[in-house]
């Protein structure tokens, strides 16, 4: 075998899985697709790369992959740090009540307690400091009052570096001369944050404690071998272990590697569509479960725009999320969400005016939000109130051919809205509650009011946890049924949505199934 371990991705479950494998001697390496990003060739800093083409990743392996289906649009990173790299800094630890069913006997909130905690020691995770808090997250905690629900704001917990002495009264936003840097606790230089707004998009001054600052770090450190923009297209068993086909975008060249134990941690599109394709299509593993594909959830992600004419919001300073309102106990239409505070990069702004190529429905929306923002006044005067919850999880991935049976195999979506509607309809009302208690014109959008058309950054499900093959595909391990030594850690394994930002929750069970894969030796 050319190694003990190999892992297919760098995200959250990735990243701890190298770092804890190659800690425990293991002789690990990791393929990534994406790039290695910094702070020389980031989007925020080049104004380019902003696109992944799965079809065409050799031409764009660019920081975004957004896929757009029929009824969803799914928006993911590519990189060494996998969705680290465009996620909202959101650690979050979900309620005990999201393991109440769904999942396997052997996960309980107790069990994952310690593996919580030990996420948020490692990505060094904490709140914004007292004499920060941007404009949104005062109109949040003003809002919560406002309807008699002051007790359910707070402040939540960012993988972010802060600076005690930095404050809005005496700082310019966004100026990186009063970022200050250090080494941190893994080794790595970052920099302290400056209230940029940029955390989506590439933060020019390090303050992001993204997985590369961190887990990849220790896991380089331990001896780990990171290889970027390598695409891996298949897994087929070999005596002892596993084989593990690639493609090398730089030249083209097709390739493989073995090893005894295999860790597919792509996301949750991209695990299942690859486990599809070595079952239906190559035919390498045909014995994965039948339930491959199913289950798949948008963790209720939405988001309604609302105007505030003649008050100063500045949506793209600060920490791109900070705060939430707490409605996960179902007091609101027996529906379980959070409201949270979005921030707009100005970047982001400029690439809504200019649009580009989408697919139509998408292509809609970002006329609406272009149209919006000339037709409504200034972006500093609009507040972005987004929401996560507990939809009905009822999606199915599955691969299909275009063009009548011909042509090449593509991932497609299945996505049921009814189930997941009440949701979106109870977190919709929530937003126009907020924003008249403040004073503010919500603005729900039209792909939604008129398409039932989602955005989400959180995709969830498709290679679920399960007591059997029967009901899932992998075990409370991660371990393929069936299958000694090939596991998928990543959001792919989460059987249901866990309402809240689940980076947290993603690496807490890879933290988890680590500790069991080390203490059986394999």
């Amino acid at each position: 075998m050319d190694f003990d371990a190999i892992i297919i991705g760098s995200g959250f479950g990735g990243s701890v899985t190298a770092c804890r494998l190659a800690e425990a001697g293991y002789r690990v390496g990791v393929l990534e697709r994406g790039r290695r990003w910094d702070a020389t060739n980031y989007p925020s800093v080049t104004g380019k790369d902003w696109i992944w083409d799965q079809a065409n990743p050799r031409r764009d392996n660019g920081w975004l992959d957004l896929r757009v289906f029929e009824h969803m649009a799914v928006a993911q990173g590519a990189g060494v740090g996998g969705g680290s790299l465009i996620y909202a800094n959101i650690s979050a630890v979900p309620p005990a009540s999201v393991f109440a069913q769904g999942w396997p006997a052997e996960i309980s909130f107790a069990g994952m307690a310690p593996y919580y905690d030990t996420v948020g020691s490692v990505m060094n995770v904490q709140t914004v400091p007292d004499g920060q808090q941007p404009l949104r997250m005062r109109l949040m905690q003003e809002a919560a009052a406002a309807i008699g629900e002051a007790r359910r704001f707070k402040k939540l917990d960012l993988a972010v570096s802060f600076d005690a002495d930095w404050n809005y009264a005496d700082c310019e936003p966004g100026d990186p001369a009063r970022s200050k840097r250090f080494v941190n606790a893994q080794g790595s230089e970052q920099g302290s944050c400056v209230h940029c707004g940029n955390c989506d998009i590439g933060c020019p001054v390090d303050a992001k404690n993204t997985l590369d600052h961190n887990y990849l770090a220790l896991a380089v450190r331990f001896g780990a071998a990171i290889w970027p923009l390598h695409l891996v297209t298949g897994i087929a068993p070999v005596e002892g272990g596993w084989r593990v086909l690639f493609e090398r975008l730089a030249d083209g060249t097709s390739q493989s590697l073995t090893a005894r134990l295999v860790v597919v941690a792509g996301g949750s599109l991209n695990s299942t569509e690859l486990l599809l394709r070595c079952r239906d299509v190559l035919k390498t593993l045909p014995q994965i479960s039948a339930h491959l594909g199913v289950g798949w959830s948008s963790n209720g992600d939405f988001l309604t725009p609302a105007v505030y004419p003649g008050r100063k919001i500045q949506p793209s300073q600060g920490p791109t999320i900070t705060s939430a309102i707490d409605f996960l106990d179902r007091s609101e239409d027996e529906e379980s969400f959070w409201i949270e505070d979005g921030g707009v990069p100005d970047l982001v702004i400029d690439a809504i005016r200019r649009r580009g190529a989408a697919r139509q429905k998408f292509r809609r929306l970002l006329s609406w939000l272009q149209h919006g923002l000339e037709a409504h006044g200034p972006l500093d005067e609009i507040m972005p109130w987004f929401a996560q919850g507990v939809d009905a999880g009822n999606g199915m991935l599955k691969l299909r051919r275009r063009w009548w049976g011909l042509g090449k195999w593509e991932l497609a979506l299945e996505w049921d809205v009814r189930g997941t509607a009440p949701l979106v309809e109870a977190i919709i009302a929530m937003h126009k509650r907020l924003s008249a208690a403040t004073g503010g014109i919500p603005l729900v959008p039209p792909s939604w009011s008129l398409a039932k058309y989602l955005v989400t950054p959180h995709p969830l499900g498709g290679c679920g946890m399960g007591s059997s093959a029967a009901d899932g595909v992998v075990d409370h391990k991660g371990e393929v049924f069936g299958t000694k030594n090939l596991f998928v850690l990543d959001g792919a394994i989460v059987p249901e949505a866990v309402g809240v930002n689940p980076s947290r929750t993603i690496a807490a069970l890879a933290e988890r199934a680590c500790a069991l894969i080390i203490a059986e030796r394999r």
